[in-house]
């Protein structure tokens, strides 16, 4: 009977009814034992593996994974501390450059400097103009010139423009100029639509002059519509064409290698690019070459050490011509451009290289010695093999190879007197090799000393406003 109770005690399940929630429960609870000894032994087992892990066997038998102690799993070689450290220097320099750089508006990337840098000589090329087709200009002359880049980099200074834009410029004007027959009347409507163009091209949107600046700049010479329509005719002579390197571009990607310029040197550099602006024969020499030149130049002048490896012949050519100009002419430049470098933001550039060469100083060559020469045997020298009984006549022949000359001389290489003690190498003549390359440095007599004088009238009056800055502004 207890039996039976007991047995209808146990609820039965119907094989199709849906599972209560006391069943679930009473099987959760059953099953909860074996699942926390499942996850301890899967637990066990991932930090046995984490400890030893294992490996595949090697098809060859045991192998031993041969490690210096001293070089850490998957790294470089070790640096000590004062190499790290002064890597970690000059990275860091090289950044601060960079970002100094970016702030002017300079972007540089050491990636593509090469490729940068072809494509650039590449396009100064491209972008040269001709000086004998501007001889053949029937009014324009070259002493004019001038006083049109004097208008115009007081222009360029008066509305503070990039440096690129001066340069732009006079390119755009030349390259007219070399295609189209300009009057004198409309020179001065080219240079002003040419500065136009450069502004559009370099500088930002509020610092370009507007046609109505231009025209009161030229005193209401041109109409605004001139201004338009011969900006429109110098586009079309070009050819659109306005990617041209200038030498400011140049030059910074020269003080932005690996050993930045100082200020100064730049200044001065840049001081000595605008003076080639102003003359003839600088104008058949390719912006690259100037900036180097100028570069170089101011590098002497401020006393820093020269880079021969970078100097070519045509920048020492330029280095002679701006050397003989300001010796012979310094007096004679541009008070505009005197005044613009003689302030403090640009190093008192100009009143430095104006003090320089009044006081008579000029650009000197380094001559380096030459290798020496490899002594040449004729068939008439005295100086040959001693012979003996046992001489042939082949061994007299010039096939053989002679016994090198040793001369002994006295004190005076000229005078003739050899010592007697080698027998072996006496000579009845010596002949002086002269180097012919050696120039020996030229004596300052050509300095016109009587017409350079320290009162220069550029440099005392350089507080006095010019009348164009006054009405410009």
């Amino acid at each position: 009977m207890t039996a039976l109770i007991s047995c209808h005690a146990t609820p039965i399940a119907h094989p199709h009814s849906p599972p209560s929630s006391q069943s679930i429960v009473y099987s959760l609870e059953l099953n909860r034992p074996a699942m926390k000894d499942v996850s301890a032994a899967a637990l066990r087992h991932s930090r046995n593996s984490l400890i030893y892990p294992k490996k595949r066997p090697s098809p060859h038998g045991v192998s031993k994974s041969h490690k210096s102690p001293l070089l850490p799993h998957n790294s470089t070689a070790r640096r000590t501390p004062r190499s790290a450290k002064s890597a970690i220097l000059q990275q860091r320099q090289r950044e601060a450059q960079i970002m100094a750089l970016r702030r002017e508006g300079v972007l540089l990337e050491e990636e593509y400097r090469e490729e940068i840098q072809y494509y650039m000589h590449d396009m100064e090329r491209f972008t040269m103009s001709s000086a004998q087709s501007m001889d053949q200009q029937p009014e324009i002359r070259w002493h004019m010139r001038p006083c049109l880049v004097d208008f115009l980099v007081e222009i360029h200074f008066t509305f503070r423009l990039r440096p690129e834009t001066l340069y732009l410029t006079l390119n755009i004007v030349d390259r007219y100029v070399s295609r189209r027959i300009v009057y004198i009347k409309h020179y001065q409507l080219v240079g002003c639509a040419a500065l136009w163009i450069a502004a559009k091209f370099e500088d930002a949107k509020e610092r370009v002059p507007t046609v109505q600046d231009l025209t009161q700049i030229c005193r209401e010479t041109y109409e605004e519509s001139a201004f338009i329509q011969m900006e429109g005719h110098v586009l079309s002579t070009i050819q659109w064409t306005l990617g041209h390197p200038t030498a400011e571009a140049w030059l910074r990607l020269m003080c932005c290698g690996p050993i930045m310029e100082e200020p100064k040197v730049q200044h001065v550099a840049r001081f000595l690019m605008e003076i080639t602006l102003f003359y003839r024969e600088f104008i058949s020499y390719t912006p690259s070459t100037i900036a180097l030149a100028a570069l170089t130049l101011a590098r002497f002048l401020c006393g820093k050490p020269r880079r021969v490896w970078e100097e070519t012949e045509e920048s020492l050519e330029v280095v002679d011509l701006l050397d003989v100009r300001l010796s012979q002419n310094v007096n004679d430049l541009s008070e505009t451009l005197v005044k613009k470098y003689s302030y403090a933001f640009y190093s008192k550039a100009a009143t430095f290289v104006v003090q320089y060469y009044l006081q008579g100083g000029h650009f000197v060559r380094h001559v380096f010695p030459s290798l020496p020469v490899t002594p040449k045997r004729t068939s008439g020298s005295t100086i040959s093999t001693p012979t003996s009984c046992s001489t042939s006549v082949s061994d007299l022949s010039d096939d053989m190879p002679a016994t090198p000359t040793t001369p002994a001389f006295s004190s005076d290489p000229f005078s003739g007197s050899h010592s007697s003690d080698d027998k072996e190498n006496m000579s009845t003549t010596f002949e002086p090799v002269i180097n012919k390359h050696r120039v020996e440095t030229p004596p300052d007599h050509f300095l016109p000393h009587d017409f350079v004088a320290f009162g220069r009238p550029a440099l005392h009056n350089i507080n006095n406003v010019s009348p164009r800055v006054a009405l410009v502004s």
